[in-house]
């Protein structure tokens, strides 16, 4: 859309089965924004759907990992507002027009982001005690008053990530690439909130849930989890807030919280 404010970059990788339904949850909302799919695997499947839908690929022909693979997303997009959609998960009708209506009235956001569900074996998840725990992290960022000085923003990360990366929408011009550590698999979007924490401006939630993050067998974060490679690099994020005896002892609770992205855990 010409005068859109907003993209969604739609990153796709090889041929997965949900790409499809987030492709018609981007193109179903509200508000009209610019929608591009990024792939650094182009193949038939992808181009069969961006031909179906009328939607341009831009191809990452130099990618350097998840964190590069982000970086290309956000760099595809020329409007104020981008959100890299991940090809698994769903954004509701009215995801588009919340993140725009709060950007006119918090113009100096760095991030913006809604609360979420979690979408397990095709049902929608609402609450349970992962999303509990995150909600109570980020209620700081329910106030204006709150929500732009540093120490709050590093506060609600302190404890772990509690922000969902596929709910950020980044303003562009406050946002400097790259931004992705490319060295991490799995807590790269905690170490991306945690370097823009440190820049002057917001970071504004807006409280209610408006996308749906899929939980699988076959997810990236599942897969990680299972190789062991989250513990380490969650040990890695809380020596940025906390001296290393304190990080190493919150780091032993925080593994509970990976049992969560089990799909058969209710």
């Amino acid at each position: 859309m010409k005068n859109s404010m907003h993209t969604f970059v739609v990153l796709a990788y090889k041929e997965s089965k949900y790409l499809e339904s987030c492709i018609k949850s981007v193109l179903n909302q509200k508000y009209k924004s610019n929608i591009v799919i990024a792939t650094s695997t182009p193949n038939k499947y992808i181009n069969k759907l961006a031909k179906k839908y009328k939607l341009d690929i831009i191809v990452n022909d130099n990618p350097i990992g998840i964190g590069g693979d982000f970086d290309f997303a956000i760099s595809c997009a020329k409007t104020k507002l981008v959100t890299i959609a991940h090809q698994d998960d769903i954004y509701d009708y009215e995801y588009s027009y919340e993140v725009v209506e709060k950007y006119k009235q918090n113009k100096n956001s760095i991030i913006i982001f809604p609360d979420y569900y979690e979408i397990k074996n095709d049902s929608n998840e609402y609450t349970n005690v992962n999303l509990k725990i995150k909600r109570i992290l980020l209620f700081p960022l329910r106030f204006n008053i709150l929500n732009g000085r540093k120490f709050w923003k590093r506060r609600v990360l302190s404890l772990g990530c509690c922000i969902c990366c596929p709910s950020v929408t980044f303003v562009r011009n406050k946002v400097s690439l790259p931004l992705f550590n490319y060295n991490f698999k799995c807590d790269i979007d905690w170490h991306a909130w945690e370097t823009l924490s440190k820049k002057d401006g917001k970071f504004s939630f807006i409280n209610k849930c408006l996308m749906g993050h899929r939980v699988h067998e076959e997810s990236t974060t599942t897969e990680i989890i299972n190789d062991n490679i989250r513990t380490k690099e969650d040990l890695e994020m809380f020596k940025r807030f906390w001296p290393n005896f304190i990080a190493k002892f919150i780091n032993k609770f925080y593994v509970k919280s990976e049992k969560n992205n089990n799909i058969n855990n209710k």
